[in-house]
């Protein structure tokens, strides 16, 4: 099947201005020139047949910022031969929705298709995102939801139900480079023809300061022309000093409450557990660069020592309050070295969950044997009717036993009773733990069968 080419330019893709950002500019007018995508848009990729072949659907892209998501949905309209509607969920409610609706139902009737295009459609509660379902279903609309958040989280599942999802990844530096050079070369719509140089190195430093995204890329080459000072032939030089002043303020991709936030302390937490201080250090430092606040750090840190080092290394959540608090007492920069100090030590003590499994043990016993009652022997009896009652009878003083453990005594309710929940690891200090428990527990069964 021959490939389809894209409708002819609308406003949508109209004639470049100058008061536009080179990043508006250079927006990509073919699937070609789309930098970044060929898990999703090779020329193998069903998605990409299916647009060359005039053929669209209801999508929902995902993706971080700045990887071509609303370009993406523009080229849907345009190789599909459809009218484009934007909304933004931010910006709009139901008012703004209705009429894109009312727009699209109006279309319908004369034959044409609707692309409808909601960026940052998580932000939509449940009923903004019903709305669109019965105009997906009746083919008034084909949807294109835009987000960097996972859908699963944040969709209805009956919208996701009518879409696609398509994945779409952080550009790659060297992708970005391309972009870079594309906008240079360009003199319709980017700096070619402006006398503008930039070596190797810088464009390579601005395509990893943008972090996935090719637009911020674009706006940092656009500030960095616009500084760049021009030399006796008048050309302008970007280089080393004039990055430094476009890229000092420039911040990591990362979204507080978002899906970076939690893949990132997620990325932490199991550096720990694997015992790869390298990896725990670089990703606190990750957080900290992103503008997490440490203190939350140092919160999660204590859960670590507690569930994840526990009785193998009991100074590890020492260790964690300790850092904590002299980070409330020095406050940033200098508090966070502590924490740095703490994320280190975390990952490179003995590590033991046996505490931890043990209390989720205990919890589910508890759900599921329900009240059982405390033993006679083991009751409080402050009262002579309760010593009557035979509270306490029984009971053994264990400082007073040989040993100092009375090994026939029962702690556990009847119905649990030899119920051994806590599992000691060889990690550790827990090994030292582990030895004296197994002695003491096989004594308590010789001492049952007696």
């Amino acid at each position: 099947m021959p490939r389809r080419k894209p409708a002819a330019a609308s406003a949508l893709f109209a004639e470049p201005s100058e008061l536009k950002p080179l990043a508006e500019r250079m927006r990509p007018r073919t699937l070609d020139e789309i930098v970044g995508q060929p898990r999703l848009l090779a020329p193998d990729k069903p998605l990409r047949r299916a647009l060359e072949a005039g053929r669209v659907h209801s999508m929902v892209l995902w993706g971080p910022p700045g990887c071509g998501k609303t370009t993406l949905a523009l080229l849907v309209a345009r190789y599909a031969d459809a009218d484009f509607r934007a909304i933004s969920a931010v910006l709009s409610g139901l008012p703004e929705v209705r009429a894109a609706l009312a727009e699209a139902e109006a279309n319908f009737a004369q034959g044409r298709r609707t692309v409808l295009f909601v960026d940052e459609v998580h932000r939509f509660n449940k009923a903004q995102q019903d709305a669109f379902l019965p105009h997906i279903e009746k083919g008034v609309i084909v949807f294109v939801g835009a987000t960097t958040e996972n859908p699963s989280f944040e969709l209805n599942s009956a919208l996701l139900s009518r879409c696609r999802v398509h994945v779409m990844d952080a550009v790659p530096a060297e992708a970005i480079v391309e972009a870079l050079k594309r906008a240079l070369a360009d003199r319709e719509r980017g700096l070619g023809g402006q006398d503008i140089v930039v070596d190797a190195a810088s464009l390579a430093l601005m395509a990893r300061a943008a972090d996935g995204d090719v637009r911020r890329a674009l706006t940092f080459l656009e500030i960095a022309a616009e500084l760049a000072e021009r030399d006796e032939a008048g050309r302008a030089r970007i280089g080393e000093a004039t990055l430094e002043q476009v890229l000092a303020d420039r911040t990591r991709r990362f979204d507080k409450g978002g899906e970076q936030f939690y893949d990132q302390i997620s990325a932490l937490h199991k550096s720990v557990r694997s015992s790869d201080p390298d990896a725990a250090l670089y990703w606190f430092a990750r957080m900290l660069d992103g503008g997490c606040d440490p203190r939350y750090l140092a919160r999660r840190m204590t859960r670590m020592a507690i569930e994840d080092i526990g009785l193998a290394d009991p100074r590890a959540w020492q260790l964690a309050l300790h850092a904590w608090d002299t980070y409330e007492r020095l406050g940033s920069p200098e508090g966070e070295l502590g924490l740095a100090v703490l994320a280190v030590y975390l990952a490179v003590a003995p590590k033991s969950n046996a505490v931890y499994r043990a209390f989720g043990e205990v919890q589910c016993s508890i759900g599921e044997s329900g009240t059982l009652e405390v033993p006679m022997h083991l009751r409080n009896a402050p009262t002579r009717l309760m010593k009557g009652l035979g509270y306490g009878r029984g009971y053994q003083y264990d400082h007073d036993v040989e040993g100092g453990v009375a090994l026939d005594q029962q702690c556990l309710p009847d119905a649990l009773a030899g119920t051994e929940f806590y599992a000691p690891t060889e990690h550790g200090i827990e090994a030292k733990i582990r030895q004296k428990l197994d002695a003491l527990r096989e004594a308590r069964r010789a001492s049952r069968r007696r």
